[in-house]
């Protein structure tokens, strides 16, 4: 079905396969087994196509042992098929690949059964959104931002995504390792259209805040014009800078604190204005900080911290 293109899995799940080969192994061991195998949910498309909700990693681990199509193999990260390693029941099987074994055991294997659940329900997207989340608890679970590429999709959120390796956001997040590849990035670029277009719709709840926003600007998004001032923003905030957004005594870029900023000169770009050189020391400034950490995710202290950011950003008042 996957390579039929029947069966889909989108690209923020495509980049998360990390089972190694020896976890693989076990899981193709399992099948031959007849051990239980937990449900794999998929969702049904527009066109009738599966895409796979839960169970990526069984999905690519068959996808690795059973297909010598390398551009499969490409698309889960992997250049060559599972030789299976480290069984402990099924020793005999050990350094064998799929293609290896004889056709009676490849028959055997093909007629294990899989428990495929399919969601049908496309109507609402918030509740795709939920149903992904409370089915993503693999132990290499998805955050919100890589579980919205895969609900909603499409060109705003592709967009998202580019404009997240701009190489001056790149430069001004310094992220912690198990951050750099999972989607952090994109969100803190929906973050800037989000709140700086729709903080009116803002009730406490960033999800629901991204979620909302990002089926919105599906449907109607100036992509010109947005982009040449995220794009400028970025550039401002890197100039003054000249290194990562850090404030004292902080060794990874405090995200709250620098969406503000962020959101603050998007704003003063938007209104056909220049920003101005920030005051000596302004990462540190009391007021931005005060209302940047510690249970400010509220209404009032996202105005106060964005207010604030650009009234140290602009000449005006």
């Amino acid at each position: 079905m996957y390579e039929d293109s029947e069966l889909s899995i989108a690209p923020s799940y495509q980049r998360k396969y990390r089972w190694p080969p020896k976890v693989a192994s076990a899981f193709i061991e399992s099948i031959f087994l007849g051990l239980p195998i937990p449900p794999i949910f998929v969702a049904t498309n527009d066109d009738f196509e599966w895409e796979v909700v839960d169970g990526l990693q069984r999905i690519s681990t068959l996808i690795l042992f059973l297909s010598e199509n390398e551009d499969s193999l490409r698309k889960i990260g992997r250049s060559e098929v599972l030789s299976l390693e480290g069984l402990e029941n099924l020793t005999q099987l050990n350094g064998y690949k799929h293609e290896d074994l004889p056709k009676s055991i490849q028959r055997y294997f093909s007629r294990q059964p899989l428990q495929v659940i399919s969601l049908t329900d496309k109507s609402d997207k918030s509740v795709r959104f939920d149903l992904f989340e409370r089915l993503n608890t693999g132990a290499i679970s998805l955050t919100p931002q890589e579980v919205r590429t895969a609900v909603y999709g499409g060109k705003f959120l592709d967009f998202i995504d580019e404009l997240s390796k701009n190489s001056n956001l790149q430069l001004l997040l310094k992220l912690q390792e198990s951050n750099k590849h999972d989607g952090t990035a994109a969100e803190q670029v929906l973050k800037f259209f989000a709140y700086k277009n729709d903080q009116d719709n803002f009730k406490g709840a960033v999800t629901a805040l991204l979620n909302d926003y990002a089926e919105k600007a599906s449907k109607n998004f100036d992509f010109q014009a947005e982009r040449a001032q995220f794009e400028d923003s970025m550039e401002f905030l890197a100039g003054i800078l000249e290194g990562p957004f850090l404030r004292a005594k902080t060794t990874v870029t405090p995200l709250v604190q620098f969406e503000a900023c962020a959101v603050a000169i998007g704003r003063i770009y938007a209104e056909g204005r220049q920003p101005t050189e920030p005051p000596t020391d302004w990462p540190n400034d009391i007021e931005l900080v005060s209302s940047s950490t510690g249970g400010t995710n509220t209404r009032s202290m996202l105005t106060r911290r964005i207010d604030r950011a650009k009234n140290l950003f602009s000449s005006e008042p």
